[in-house]
């Protein structure tokens, strides 16, 4: 597979941004993969703190995808939530739309077909993955890892008291329960057609594990089909990287799983 580094222009943000792209190799499919102009992309996002280098710096994601026909994109968000936010960053918009007709120039072999475009991420990418997802209408599959879906700042592991400035200027104000109430998952799932397949997964001992299961019981109240897996673990890469080897098997690829080294 090769392993890219795209710098561009972003119109929408009106700077310059990296993307991190792994794209198969055609030694490792199958012939017929090889010459697809059709091939299927997934969207993996990062969390807080996080940026387009993350799962490459955290995870053997090389590894698990060296024999596996998809386009992996990685963009950032910075701290900005995947979300247009109130001081003029339209994160949002950067992702949803302008950087699937950036790359989409970059490799034109990509698929544009909703059955064939996917999307995951990790705790504030869980958040994201959803909200492209449900807002959209353009992946097939979404996967959230530790998800925070229900944005109960009191628990999402800050002195909400010392970061307003910060939270204010991605979601709103803070006294405007609206506001906040605007950007829930539960609130977004409205604009939802209900075709995407939704799988959630958040470890027993996460400090979001309370929101992820209010928040898959809201959705599944609204008539989603979520799949929602729950065991023991923490906010952690080890249990991130599991999961993202779970979704992947669950997704309509040609998948060759590879026996770790013991």
């Amino acid at each position: 597979m090769a392993l890219l580094t795209i710098s561009y222009r972003s119109d929408v943000l009106e700077m310059e941004r990296r993307v991190q792209v792994i794209y198969p190799d055609a030694s490792s499919v199958t012939p017929e993969e090889a010459t697809s102009q059709d091939v299927p992309v997934l969207y993996l996002l990062h969390g807080m703190a996080g940026n387009e280098d993350s799962w490459l710096k955290r995870t053997a994601i090389e590894r698990l995808l060296r024999r596996t026909n998809l386009i992996v994109v990685m963009p950032s968000t910075d701290l900005g939530w995947y979300t247009n936010t109130t001081y003029g960053m339209r994160y949002y918009d950067s992702i949803a739309n302008e950087l699937p007709r950036v790359l989409k120039r970059f490799f034109p072999n990509m698929s544009t077909k909703r059955e064939k475009t996917f999307i995951a991420g990790l705790s504030m990418g869980g958040y994201g993955a959803f909200k492209l997802a449900l807002t959209t209408n353009r992946f097939s599959y979404a996967g959230s890892f530790s998800g925070a879906l229900h944005l109960d700042l009191t628990h999402l592991g800050e002195d909400v008291t010392d970061q307003t400035a910060y939270w204010e200027g991605v979601f709103g104000s803070l006294a405007d329960k609206d506001a906040l109430a605007s950007q829930q998952i539960i609130a977004l799932a409205d604009q939802s057609d209900k075709k995407t397949d939704l799988y959630a997964w958040c470890g027993q001992e996460d400090f979001l594990y309370t929101a992820n299961n209010y928040a898959v019981s809201e959705l599944q109240k609204k008539g989603f089909k979520i799949d929602y897996q729950t065991a023991h673990g923490k906010h952690e890469w080890y249990y991130w990287e599991k999961q993202l080897e779970v979704f992947l098997e669950r997704l309509p690829i040609t998948y060759v799983k590879e026996e770790r080294l013991s």
